[in-house]
């Protein structure tokens, strides 16, 4: 692991040029659950399975049932950064990382002070009325009783995140490819590569500068140029 570390630094020294794509596992150590390990929203047991209720279909079909997973086990407010989301803004401040691209929908990496966040399925910060476009933050809909309502024109109000069935932002997409295959080191930390299409955005990477640091093995492991299997925080937390 040392040798590892090492090695990683020295690349990371090495450029000016460095992208993160980062999944679940970047936040699990600042106690948001992810979905796909043992203890995982999956694995829990709800009336309705996770990734169903977190459906376009279901958000329009059982709105109240939507808001209450999604307040209970999607907000995460209290949550706070931790060694990943800080080093990450911290290289973004010395010139080294050009952008983060995120699964998360946590404002997390903001939080810790970074700028440039492309946030691949949205954020929980960013609420809007599908009647009249009013915005909403994250608080109004947690305080909210029962279904989350304009206070402008009583219009059904929707999170700012990629549902399933959804599609994702095209704006978004192009920035990330962009910023992914122009980058001269790429860092995937914290992500089972398991969600389309956001994994497939690793296919545009052309260096030879592939880090992946995650704690299970994913299907592009065979493609790093350095693997790392440890938390992405205790990986970060050791470089200096």
């Amino acid at each position: 692991m040392n040798e590892k570390i090492k090695k990683l630094k020295e690349i990371i020294d090495g450029t000016d040029n460095l992208v993160f794509f980062g999944g679940a596992g970047v936040s699990t150590e600042s106690g948001i659950p992810d979905f796909r390990s043992t203890d995982g929203l999956y694995s829990q047991k709800y009336d309705f399975p996770p990734e169903t209720i977190v459906s376009h279909t279901f958000f329009m079909k059982r709105n109240k049932d939507f808001f209450d997973f999604y307040k209970d086990k999607m907000m995460a407010l209290d949550a706070k950064p931790n060694a990943a989301h800080y080093k990450l803004a911290e290289w973004e401040a010395q010139g080294k990382c050009r952008a983060v691209v995120t699964q998360n929908i946590d404002g997390l990496h903001q939080l810790a002070g970074s700028k440039n966040v492309l946030e691949l399925h949205g954020s929980v910060h960013r609420n809007y009325c599908r009647n009249c476009g009013k915005g909403f933050d994250a608080a109004y809909i947690l305080h909210s009783k029962g279904i989350p309502c304009c206070d402008s024109c009583g219009g059904q109000i929707k999170p700012d995140v990629v549902l399933y069935e959804e599609g994702l932002d095209q704006q978004t997409l192009e920035d990330a490819v962009y910023y992914i295959s122009h980058a001269d080191m790429l860092i995937i930390g914290g992500t089972s590569l398991a969600v389309y299409p956001a994994a497939g955005l690793i296919d545009y990477y052309r260096g030879h500068k592939l880090v992946l640091i995650n704690k299970s093995t994913t299907p592009m492991d065979s493609r790093a140029d350095l693997l790392i299997q440890a938390g992405l925080g205790e990986v970060f937390g050791q470089i200096g």
